[in-house]
C-alpha cells in the first residue's frame, strides 16, 4: 500500500509524501519591499546548483539551473511549453533526476533522497482523489499509510479541510463535487502534513476562467496565512503576475529573467520576456544616439523615437522597442518635454467596458494598440483619424533584436 503516496503513476493528483522538518532553523532575511528574499544562496530554502537535464544524453533540456528559492516564498516558473519549468518541478519532486548538479532542501542535498522522503506537498492539474472513498478518508488514507494514529488523523484532516473551508463536505465523495472543490480537496490533502514546501503543477489548469481566477486568490491567500514555501508552474501569464513573489520566465531550458511580477512587466530584460510577459508593441530600428541614459532609435519608415537603453550599447546597432499598451500617449499636453512624436491613424476601437483597446497603424505596422482608461470625459478615437503618439522614453526599452 505505501506505493500510493510515493508513486506519481498510481496518486498524479495531489501527492502528499511526508512531514516537514520542524527543526527551527531557516535563513537569514531582509525586506525588499512586500517581498521576502534570503540574504544569500547558501541561506535559501531551495537551491538548484547548475543543475542540468537530459533524456537521450545528448540535448539538454534543462541548461545550467541556478536558482534560489527563500523559505515562506511564493515563486513561480512561467514559460511556453517545452521551455523545462515541469522538468525542473519533477526534478525537484523527486519523479525526475538531475543529468548534472546538484539540488539542496534546506541545505540538504537530495539528489539521491526518494520522492516519499523529501518532505514535499504537491498538487498536479489531474487531481484524481480516489472515487470510492469519501473526502476526509481520501485525507485520511495517506495518514493511515504511515501509521499514525486515528485521533491525531481526524484532527490533520479537519484542520486541512478548514483551511480551504470544505469542512462541511468531509463525508461526500468525489463525485458529489464541482471541479473547483476537487480542487480544493487535492490541495487540502497536499497541505495535510504539514509541509514545509508544496509543489504545484498547472493545478488550475482543468478549470473554467471565472473560478480559475477566484482559486488563484485562494491559493495566494492561503499561502500568505500558512507562510509555506510555494514552487508554482503554469503558462498563463495573468496567474503567475496576481500570485507570485517572483517569476522566473523559462525558454529554451534557461531562466530568461528572475524578478517580482512589476519588474518583470514593466522593466524586461529581453525581446522574449518583453513579448511573453503581457500584451507588448514592438518597432524595430536601429540605435542612433545614446546619451543620459536614453536612446534615440530611427525606425525604418525615418520616424525617430525616445527609448532606454537596456541591452543596446552602441550607434548603428539594431534594436526591438517594447512599449507597453498602456503607456502609450495620444494627448501630447500629457508627455515630457522632448519626447518624440509619431503619426499614427485609427484602424480600430474596441470599447472593453473599463478601458478602450484602439489598434492603430504606426510606422508600417497596422497592429500596434493603446489602451486607454474609459473615464468620464474620455475622448474616444475614431476609425481613419490621424492623431500622433508618443511615450516617456523611461515606459519604452531598446532591447535585443527578434
Amino acid at each position: 500500500m505505501p506505493e500510493f503516496v510515493t508513486s506519481r503513476l498510481h496518486w498524479s493528483g495531489s501527492l502528499d509524501l511526508v512531514g516537514c522538518n520542524k527543526s527551527g532553523s531557516g535563513p537569514a532575511w531582509y525586506d525588499r519591499g512586500e517581498l521576502r528574499v534570503a540574504a544569500t544562496a547558501s541561506d535559501a530554502f531551495v537551491v538548484f546548483d547548475h543543475v542540468q537535464k537530459s533524456y537521450d544524453g545528448v540535448s539538454l533540456v534543462v541548461k545550467d539551473l541556478n536558482l534560489s528559492i527563500g523559505k515562506g516564498e511564493f515563486l513561480t516558473m512561467l514559460g511556453p511549453s517545452g521551455s523545462g519549468k515541469t522538468t525542473c518541478l519533477m526534478m525537484l519532486a523527486g519523479f525526475e533526476t538531475a543529468t548534472n548538479g546538484e539540488i539542496l532542501l534546506d541545505g540538504r542535498p537530495i539528489n539521491q533522497v526518494p520522492p516519499h522522503k523529501r518532505g514535499i506537498g504537491m498538487v498536479f492539474q489531474n487531481y484524481a482523489l480516489f472515487p470510492h472513498m469519501t473526502v476526509g478518508e481520501n485525507l485520511s488514507f495517506p495518514l493511515e499509510v504511515r501509521g499514525m494514529g486515528k485521533d491525531e488523523r481526524e484532527a490533520k484532516v479537519r484542520r486541512a479541510l478548514d483551511m480551504v473551508q470544505m469542512g462541511a463536505f468531509i463525508n461526500r465523495r468525489p463525485a458529489q463535487l464541482s471541479g473547483g472543490q476537487q480542487q480544493r480537496i487535492a490541495l487540502a490533502r497536499a497541505l495535510v502534513f504539514d509541509p514545509a514546501l508544496v509543489l504545484m503543477d498547472e493545478p488550475l489548469g482543468a478549470l473554467d476562467k471565472q473560478l480559475r481566477e477566484h482559486m488563484q486568490f485562494e491559493i495566494k491567500h492561503l499561502h500568505d496565512s500558512l507562510g509555506i514555501t510555494v514552487v508554482y508552474v503554469t503558462h498563463d501569464q495573468g496567474e503567475a503576475l496576481t500570485m507570485s513573489d517572483r517569476i522566473a520566465v523559462f525558454n529554451d531550458g534557461r531562466i530568461q529573467q528572475l524578478a517580482s511580477p512589476a519588474d518583470l512587466y514593466e522593466r524586461p530584460d529581453n525581446s522574449f520576456v518583453a513579448g511573453f510577459i503581457g500584451e507588448n508593441n514592438k518597432l524595430e530600428g536601429v540605435v542612433e544616439d545614446i546619451a543620459g541614459g536614453r536612446a534615440l532609435v530611427r525606425l525604418p519608415t525615418g520616424e525617430l523615437i525616445d527609448a532606454t537603453p537596456v541591452n543596446v550599447t552602441t550607434k548603428g546597432q539594431k534594436t526591438m522597442v517594447s512599449i507597453r499598451p498602456e503607456r502609450v500617449e495620444f494627448k501630447p499636453e500629457l508627455l515630457p518635454a522632448g519626447a518624440h512624436l509619431i503619426e499614427a491613424e485609427v484602424v480600430e476601437v474596441i470599447y472593453m467596458g473599463d478601458l478602450f483597446r484602439t489598434v492603430l497603424k504606426v510606422a508600417g505596422h497596422d497592429d500596434f494598440v493603446i489602451k486607454s482608461r474609459n473615464t468620464l470625459g474620455q475622448r474616444v478615437l475614431t476609425p481613419g483619424e490621424k492623431i500622433r503618439i508618443g511615450w516617456a522614453p523611461q515606459d519604452a526599452r531598446a532591447l535585443d533584436p527578434l
